[in-house]
């Protein structure tokens, strides 16, 4: 087994997306390469109603599936097809846009006001672009989870992992998406697909991952008499992507650490992408727009 050296660490950057819903993002809207099939990753924690309540109104989405799980509070969401319902926390929804889809999706606190969850995009391939929209809503006692003899506790959202299979299926990028969380002072190996382009982001404690490069501060130390390995610390709010490799190697600080786990096999095609529409070439990207601003955008009807 060869252990995932880390191609770079990062942390995210305040960004103010929908009516003006304040969140942090991780990745999106700049190179896809080290990310595909993944194009954005969002963390919309918060503790002011203020600064999430205007939601994000009506918006399309075509070419892309979007995955959004809760943590605290919930999301009540809509679309042009007739659909509704309401994210509690831990239930996780996965959208597929396909050939177009119009939505909106509107936070709200729990009883102290605090919204948390994330939302990531998944590119789908030249040959799903335009399928029929769907969703998939799974409710948070219906995601499977595993608690190692260690404490090391994983919920399976995507893909198979420790025997047990995420609830959602069909997806085109055959991910695996873990939520991963890891007691105090443990060291954990846990596996990757080899051929899948894989990223962790930390959103509580902190630890080190092994073989990996700064920007917060890196850690030489001996491992028996011949191994010397490189650790990273990192905390709240870092993206950690990984090179290729069977598995990754993290060791949890003082406080443990929590972080998702995301994997898939790269789409390798060309990316063209404005707002929240990703075709392949720029004709189609502009044949998107002119059907918007003409009324024929949504090609499924409920």
């Amino acid at each position: 087994m060869s252990v995932r050296a880390v191609k770079n660490v990062t942390a995210t950057q305040p960004h103010v997306e929908g009516a003006g819903v304040k969140l942090q993002r991780a990745f999106g809207f700049g190179a896809t390469q080290a990310f595909d099939p993944f194009l954005l990753l969002d963390d919309f924690r918060n503790e002011n109603p203020a600064d999430y309540l205007a939601g994000f109104p009506w918006h399309p989405h075509r070419g892309i599936e979007t995955i959004t799980y809760v943590l605290a509070g919930t999301v009540e969401h809509g679309d042009s097809l007739g659909n509704r319902g309401n994210l509690g926390a831990g239930d996780v929804q996965w959208m597929t846009a396909g050939s177009g889809i119009l939505h909106q999706e509107m936070p709200r606190g729990d009883a102290t006001g605090r919204m948390h969850g994330f939302q990531l995009w998944a590119n789908l391939p030249a040959a799903l672009k335009m399928t029929a929209p769907r969703y998939q809503d799974v409710a948070s006692d219906a995601i499977p989870e595993v608690t190692e003899d260690d404490g090391t506790h994983v919920r399976v959202i995507i893909g198979d992992f420790w025997g047990k299979q995420g609830p959602v299926q069909g997806i085109a990028a055959n991910p695996r998406y873990l939520d991963v969380s890891v007691p105090p002072g443990k060291r954990k190996r846990l596996a990757v697909d080899r051929a899948s382009n894989a990223f962790a982001y930390v959103f509580a404690g902190s630890g080190t991952f092994r073989d990996a490069s700064e920007p917060h501060g890196v850690v030489t130390e001996h491992v028996g008499e011949t191994e010397t390995v490189t650790r990273s610390r990192v905390g709240n709010r870092s993206l950690v992507v990984f090179d290729r490799g069977d598995e990754i190697v993290v060791q949890a600080g003082d406080e443990g650490i929590r972080f998702l786990l995301v994997s898939g096999r790269p789409i390798e095609e060309p990316v063209a992408w404005y707002g929240p529409i990703v075709m392949n070439t720029e004709a189609e990207l502009q044949e998107a727009f002119a059907e918007l601003r003409r009324g024929t955008f949504i090609k499924e009807r409920g």
